[in-house]
This record gives C-alpha cells, structure tokens and sequence, in this order.
C-alpha cells in the first residue's frame, strides 16, 4: 500500500494512485500546469476581439437556420454564465437544451427558468425515459465501478449532439472551461465516455432494452458528426475573465440564481454518487480536484481547501434521506441498496472496453496541441 502524500501546492494527493510528486513535494497536476497551462492562459485578460471573430463565425454558420448555436443548460454556474455570455456579449441566437434524466432537484428547475425567462431564450427538453434511465444506472450500481454518473453523463451530451446534427444546428457551445477544469478527475475516479463498457455492463445487469435512451460513441461525435456533419463545439468562456465566484454573484443580481452547495450539486444523484458513493466505497472525493483548480486559478487559498475537505461532502441526514430516495427511484430497498455498495469493487477493464481507442485519442490530442491537461490514461 502506498504510503499518504499530499501536494504541498494543491489538494490533490495519493487517491489518485499515478499522481507523482518532485523533491518539494510538488504534484505533476501542479507542475504540468505550469509548464503547458499557464504560459498560455490569460485569466485576468477577456478577449474580446477573439470571442467577436468566434461570434461571426457562429452566426455565419447558422445563417440559413433558426438558431446560431445551441447550449445545454442544467441550471449550474457554468452553464448559466455561458447562456449568459452567448446572449449578451456575444449576441447569438441560442436554443437552451435542457435534459431531464429523473433526478434535477428543485434549485435547478428554477435556476433554469430564471435564466430562460431573464434572457428571452428558446428553450428544448428533452425527457429521457425513466424506466430505461434507472434500468440503466442500476445495471451500472451492480457492477462496482467508480463511474455511476456515467448514464446521465451520456445521455445529456449524446441528446444534446443528436439533436443538434438532426436539426442542422452546426455550433455546440459548452461551459467546459480552463478557469475551472486544469484538473480532471483521475480516470481511475470518474472512467471517461465508454459506449462500449456501458452496453456491456447493461448486457450482464440489465433487464429493460434501451429503446430509446441516447447513445453517441466517440467516433460518432468526434469523427462522424464533426467531419461529415460539420458540427463544431466552442468554449467561449476561454476568451473571458471568468471567476467563478463574481459571475455566480452576477448571475444572482440579474436573474435571481441560486448557488449550489458543491459543483454538480444541482442533481440528487450526481450530489448521492460524488457525495456518498465515491468517497465511501472507493475513497474518491471530487472536491479535491475542485479545489486544486480554484487554488492554482487563485481564487481559492490552500488553507481554505484544506478546511473545506475536513467537512463531509454534504450533511449526513440529507446523505441518508438521498439514499433511502435514490433506492426507492431505482425500485429496490435501501438494503438491496446497501448491500449492492458494499459489493465488491470493479474496474473498467472488468469489462468489456474502448480504453485502447481512448488512450489513442487523448495521445493524438496531445500531439496535435488539442489537450494540454494531464491526463493519465
């Protein structure tokens, strides 16, 4: 067993078994954003100019339809600054897309309409079914893996680039950002898209047939519809000053948004599965890799990072009372449920997997200057 070790710079520490640490005990997080983030990134500079040049190019492209753009929107920080800097800075012609997996909790419907209605935006939901949503997720609780948020995961992006090439929509805007995300979670924590995995684990544990439950492998969405459909995604709150903290308070003055507890927490089962699941079975706590961002971004202290993780993820009644309402939504008792978490662990190569082809993209994305964040495969 490995010994503990924390960074001296970030939070991220030894539950990420690859993390490798210099003689001041600086992590390789740490030092590859210095080396291949920082140089480039200009965090305090909005650029405008750019933007203005993606903006044209965006309505360009949807000229000849209805919309610019479209955007999916859950309700989060994200999310809502992006709608926010699409409408209003950058003028486009949006079609929010919102999906509904069963889970949003009320603060999400709410920021959702709030942002809709404050920036006179169209907006589409689509309604995933439910029997084949909790199908799913069950099939993946009973296969012991980290990666339980895979199912709503890939049916909002799957929905959202399916609907966009069937309705000829060309631009993807996503909340996806440099400010927020030098650190991803390690994929031992959080497995990356695995169509493959997915129909497998669904083959071994599943009992209903997904009709219709959005799918859009990797080579769909990165070959297929990028070069033979022409769909592009843009990230447009990498041209702006974006401090999390001041455009959650902007987005509150305007629009009466409401923040969350924790990133992601707008949804019961991403709060349930990063809260409880994650640290609980397997030692993964995704408020690490938040934080490690926001302190090398500098808008967090270490010291404060510190104070944040010695709290638990969220309070204990409410994990319990998340629990007991999960079990019942997936149709089984909080002691099948129960006894399904203290199972054993499994990992992705358990299963059937694309990890080659994944490990395949990420290097060639590497090459090509596409990725400049460690990831680890």
């Amino acid at each position: 067993m490995r010994e503990f070790q924390r960074c001296t710079r970030c939070v991220m520490d030894t539950t990420d078994s690859k993390i490798t640490f210099d003689e001041n005990g600086v992590c390789d997080h740490c030092r590859n954003f210095d080396k291949n983030i920082a140089p480039y990134w200009k965090p305090n500079e909005n650029r405008y100019d750019e933007l203005e040049k993606l903006s044209a190019k965006i309505r360009e492209a949807g000229k000849n339809s209805e919309y610019d753009c479209i955007l999916g929107l859950s309700g989060g920080a994200d999310s809502s600054y992006l709608a926010y800097i699409a409408k209003e800075i950058m003028h486009l012609r949006i079609l929010a897309f919102v999906v509904d997996t069963g889970w949003n909790l009320n603060v999400a419907v709410e920021n959702i309409e709030k942002i809709v209605k404050g920036l006179d935006l169209d907006m589409y939901t689509e309604v995933i079914n439910w029997k084949e949503m909790a199908d799913l997720q069950l099939s993946f609780f009973k296969a012991g893996i980290s990666s339980q948020d895979f199912p709503q995961d890939h049916a909002i992006f799957a929905a959202l680039y399916n609907y966009a090439v069937k309705h000829k929509i060309k631009y993807v805007l996503t909340g996806s950002n440099s400010a927020t995300e030098f650190i991803r979670p390690p994929v031992e924590w959080l497995y990356m898209n695995d169509l493959k995995m997915a129909k497998d684990i669904h083959r071994k544990f599943g009992k209903r047939e997904l009709k219709t439950f959005p799918m859009c492998g990797m080579l769909t969405y990165k070959i297929y519809y990028r070069y033979f459909k022409g769909m592009r995604r843009a990230y447009p709150l990498d041209y702006v000053v974006y401090n999390k903290t001041e455009a959650e308070d902007l987005l509150h003055e305007r629009y009466g948004w409401t923040r969350y507890e924790n990133k992601h927490y707008e949804n019961v089962f991403t709060r349930f599965f990063e809260g409880y699941y994650l640290p609980h079975k397997f030692g993964f706590d995704t408020r690490k890799n938040v934080a490690s961002n926001q302190i090398l971004a500098g808008t967090l202290s270490r010291e404060d990072a510190l104070k944040r993780l010695e709290q638990p993820p969220y309070d204990p009644d409410q994990m319990l009372q998340d629990k007991e309402y999960v079990a019942k939504k997936l149709g089984i008792t909080t002691e099948e449920f129960d006894a399904i978490i203290e199972g054993p662990n499994h990992v992705p190569a358990d299963y059937k997997n694309s990890m080659w082809m994944i490990k395949l993209g990420v290097a060639v994305s590497k090459m090509l200057g596409m990725e400049n964040r460690n990831l680890r495969i």
